[in-house]
Order: structure tokens, then C-alpha cells, then sequence
């Protein structure tokens, strides 16, 4: 089991104790990276990265939602969002159709293919990711979710858009 001293060893040398702050955020950032590089060993079998398996997932929830509003909920930047799109479409996974109320907007659609592929990792996901959260008690598991949303809304309410 992974625990953080709170002196940092570098080179040997120790260094000065970190705030609480600091070590939230590296907890949150470490084990963020953790379960991603899980998901991604699990998704690499079907040839999806995280990334696209979060933006397939929601187009199958939101069958023919705009290209802007899966990028909000997707949590995804329109650039990126793009890229995704492109490969998913290259792999028949979507396919982007012109908004006829908007001509300067896409439509995201589900193939049959993006949904056999959702069927088939969603069948097994939430088996493989219960090994995630082995031993972990269902009470604590909530007080968790619920810690964990309250630091995205106190994050999201004091982010500096540009």
C-alpha cells in the first residue's frame, strides 16, 4: 500500500514538509494517474484509449447530441474533441452528421459498431474496476464520492477562465 511521507526524498536528501494542500493535490493527482493507467491497460485490449472510451460512452447516452455539447459534458476541449471524433469516425465507431437546424454544427451519432463496443467493455467494466476498490467499504466509499465532489465544485467555482 502506497502512503506519502510528508518529507520528500530527492537525491537522498530530505526535504521541507508539505502543506495539507499540497499533499491533497498530489494524493487526488497520484491516484488519478493510478486508475487511468488501470483503464487504460484494460481498454488497450480493445484498441480505445480513456479518452475515446469517455467520449463513446456519452454519445451512446446522447445519441445525436451537438459536437459543443458533448464537449462540456465530456469534459473536453473542442480541439481535442475533435481528434477524438476523427478516430472514433475512421474506426465506425460515430458518425458526424450536418445539424440541419445549424449548418455550422455537427450531430454525433452511434454506429453499430461504436455500440457493440460499448456493450462488450461496459459488460466487463464495472468487474474489472471493482478490483479498484477492493476491500473498500461501501460507507466509505460514499463519504469519498461525496469528499471528491465537493473539491470539484470548490475547483470549478474558483477556476480562472482565459
Amino acid at each position: 500500500m502506497y502512503t506519502y511521507n510528508l518529507y520528500n526524498n530527492y537525491g537522498g536528501r530530505k526535504m521541507k514538509a508539505i502543506g495539507n494542500e499540497e499533499k491533497y493535490g498530489y494524493a487526488i493527482t497520484r491516484t488519478s494517474r493510478a486508475v487511468l493507467r488501470f483503464l487504460t491497460g484494460y481498454l488497450r485490449s480493445y484498441a480505445i484509449t480513456p479518452e475515446q472510451w469517455t467520449v463513446v460512452k456519452r454519445v451512446y447516452e446522447h445519441d445525436g447530441i451537438t459536437q459543443k455539447e458533448l464537449a462540456a459534458i465530456s469534459d473536453k476541449d473542442p480541439a481535442t474533441l475533435a481528434k477524438i471524433l476523427d478516430i472514433l469516425e475512421r474506426e465506425g465507431l460515430i458518425v458526424r452528421k450536418t445539424n440541419k437546424e445549424d449548418r455550422r454544427s455537427y450531430l454525433i451519432y452511434i454506429t453499430d459498431q461504436g455500440v457493440k463496443l460499448r456493450d462488450e467493455v461496459y459488460e466487463h467494466l464495472e468487474q474489472v474496476f471493482s478490483k479498484v476498490l477492493d476491500g473498500i467499504p461501501q460507507d466509505e466509499l460514499a463519504v469519498f464520492n461525496k469528499v471528491l465532489g465537493q473539491i470539484e465544485d470548490n475547483a470549478a467555482a474558483h477556476t480562472v477562465h482565459f
